[in-house]
C-alpha cells in the first residue's frame, strides 16, 4: 500500500518503511509524528479524498534533525558591486512506520527497514 499525504504544504508519496527529509518539524528525536491530510491511498484497493481520506493517518518516526548543505548566492552588477551569501536550509528526516487508511487497512514497516 501506498499513499499521498500533504506535510507542510508540500505532497509526498509515502510507502512503509520509507526514509524522507521534510522541512523542519519541531520534535524531538526518536519521537512519533502523525499525519492525518492523506490525499491519496494505493493498492489493492484505490481511495481517492475528497479534499482528504476521512480517517486516514500515516504514523512516522523521527530518525535525525539537521541541515542541508551550504548554497551560495552570488550577486554581480556592473561596476564594483559584487555580494555572496550562502543557505542551508533545515530539515527533519522521518521513517514511516504504519498507513492507515481509516477503513481498517494498516501496513507496517518491517524491522528490517529502520536501518
Amino acid at each position: 500500500m501506498y499513499t499521498v499525504v500533504e506535510i507542510k504544504g508540500h505532497q509526498y508519496k509515502l510507502a512503509a518503511g520509507d526514509l524522507i527529509d521534510v522541512e523542519k518539524i519541531e520534535a524531538e528525536v526518536g519521537s512519533t509524528v502523525s499525519f492525518d491530510q492523506v490525499l491519496f491511498i494505493g493498492g489493492a484497493k484505490t481511495i481517492v479524498g475528497a479534499p482528504v481520506v476521512g480517517g486516514a493517518k500515516v504514523t512516522a518516526k523521527v530518525v535525525k534533525q539537521g541541515r542541508t548543505r551550504k548554497i551560495l548566492v552570488l550577486k554581480r552588477k556592473p561596476g564594483a558591486y559584487r555580494k555572496k551569501n550562502g543557505h542551508r536550509q533545515c530539515f527533519t528526516g522521518l521513517l514511516i512506520t504504519e498507513i492507515n487508511d481509516g477503513q481498517g487497512g494498516v501496513t507496517k514497516a518491517e524491522a528490517k527497514a529502520k536501518k
